[in-house]
């Protein structure tokens, strides 16, 4: 079902347009990235990059279409809907798996029914795993793709106290994993940067590796987060900044040409 975002008080947008714009600004030239199921503010912040500050990215769509450019997003983020314009088709769903293991893919992102404070996610059973209360999708690639990513981006369209936990029911991709240099002392490189919400914008303190304020989106306040998140959020040094502002030319090409359909806004 396609829902109705809600519009960011004082800018002249609406929230699924500031994550989207926000995702996009924190991917660098160098990246090169492939996205999963059901990943459209991703898809969308890979192509609205593209076309403004990192033309020298790297998308495949769906894991498969090299560089794709289609001229709209379609109904689904692994279909072959997102393949026009690409450079190349990988032969199957599983050569992107050599380019993933050697990081010359190294930028994906994750999103799941559980989030916990060091970036882990659960997207398999909400309760004990041999009965659960809910059988979830899966998590398709995420045990090996959080382990094999330098860099992962998190993101929810939905801030609450069920999505972000204390403890998942379940790991099925690792983040930070238990904090500190856990993720280290695994022999594994990198790991979450970002995590974008419908509230704001969380990083991970160097030590800890806990999520932290970023910044709040205009209109949301720290108790606003600290309410509807079921960890305790650790706070910068000093003010939480205002997310900032999408630029006119930003929302131009989102609208016109990264997503005119609104493909955005099945994950609403």
């Amino acid at each position: 079902m396609i829902g109705t975002p809600a519009a960011v008080p004082g800018y002249d947008c609406t929230i699924d347009e500031l994550m989207v714009v926000t995702f996009s600004r924190a991917l660098a030239d160098d990246t090169r990235a492939f996205n999963g199921a059901a990943s459209f503010i991703p898809v969308c912040a890979y192509r609205l990059a593209r076309r403004t500050h990192a033309p020298d990215l790297v998308w495949a769509a769906s894991s498969i279409a090299v560089d794709a450019d289609p001229e709209t997003i379609g109904s689904s983020t692994l279909s072959d809907e997102l393949w026009g314009g690409a450079s190349m088709l990988a032969n199957s769903p599983f050569d992107f798996w050599s380019y993933a293991e050697g990081a010359r893919y190294n930028t994906f992102a994750f999103r799941g029914a559980q989030m916990d404070a060091y970036g882990n996610v659960n997207n398999s059973v909400i309760g004990p795993y041999d009965s659960p209360k809910v059988r979830l999708p899966g998590g398709g690639g995420m045990a090996d793709l959080g382990c094999m990513m330098p860099r992962i981006y998190l993101w929810s369209t939905r801030h609450d106290p069920r999505t972000f936990v204390e403890r998942l029911h379940f790991r099925s991709g690792i983040g930070w994993g238990d904090g500190g240099e856990h993720r280290a002392s695994l022999g594994l490189a990198g790991g979450p940067r970002l995590c974008i919400t419908s509230l704001c914008v969380f990083d991970f303190e160097p030590a800890s590796k806990r999520m932290r304020l970023a910044s709040l989106h205009p209109g949301v306040s720290v108790d606003d987060v600290q309410a509807a998140t079921g960890f305790e959020v650790l706070l910068p040094g000093g003010p939480v900044p205002v997310t900032a502002r999408p630029s006119t030319e930003e929302l131009h090409i989102l609208r016109t040409e990264v997503d005119p359909t609104g493909a955005r806004l099945r994950e609403f």
